[in-house]
């Protein structure tokens, strides 16, 4: 089971995961995109941890909740709002909870998955973030022990991320770039592996 303690140090230590790789992320963006992909998840998450700190949650849809309204606010381009309605989707699927088992994180990740679909319509293949959303919650659906499954999740999303470099991207600023995007890591989904990879590090 997934506690709600266990969430809250999975946001804030996502604080400083994207702190870290913040430099690493804009590198990747500058290459097809407007270069601050990573200032805007270090900042994104800073002001989660921030909320989560002024008024800590009494359930894990709040902790949720209160994450996608700090995204939403302070990441700009298109992540925020995607990143956001992830979130947002979580929070609506874990209200009043407190404790989840795989089942329960796998469905509201991947209602959370439907939302950025929906919202910046794209698919898998387009380059995206998507790339290493849908691998991890096939990763997920695959069952086993909520440790193993988490890490296979991250797993199989540093594999679609790895899989955005030879692909066109078809969706986004970088889609403006044509075949010149080819050869260039997705950033988008370079976030996302870093997301579930901490959270096969804290949550597992």
């Amino acid at each position: 089971m997934i506690a709600l303690p266990e969430i809250v140090d999975w946001l804030k230590r996502l604080d400083a995961v994207y702190a870290e790789q913040k430099d690493f992320l804009s590198a990747l963006d500058s290459a097809i995109g407007d270069g601050d992909h990573g200032v805007n998840m270090a900042r994104g998450f800073h002001a989660v941890a921030a909320a989560l700190d002024a008024s800590p949650p009494a359930d894990i849809g709040a902790a949720f909740k209160s994450a996608s309204t700090a995204l939403i606010k302070t990441v700009g381009g298109a992540s925020g709002p995607l990143y956001g309605t992830l979130f947002l989707r979580c929070a609506l699927a874990f209200a009043g909870k407190t404790e989840l088992d795989l089942d329960a994180w796998t469905g509201a990740l991947e209602k959370g998955v439907q939302g950025i679909e929906q919202l910046g319509k794209a698919r898998e293949g387009d380059k995206t973030m998507l790339d290493a959303w849908f691998p991890a919650l096939a990763a997920l659906k695959a069952g086993g022990g909520l440790k193993e499954a988490l890490k296979a999740a991250a797993s199989a999303a540093e594999e679609g991320m790895k899989a955005t470099i030879p692909l066109k991207a078809l969706k986004g600023r970088a889609s403006y770039l044509g075949d010149r995007s080819i050869g260039h890591q997705d950033p988008g989904a370079t976030s996302t592996f870093l997301l579930l990879d901490a959270a096969a590090e804290v949550l597992g």
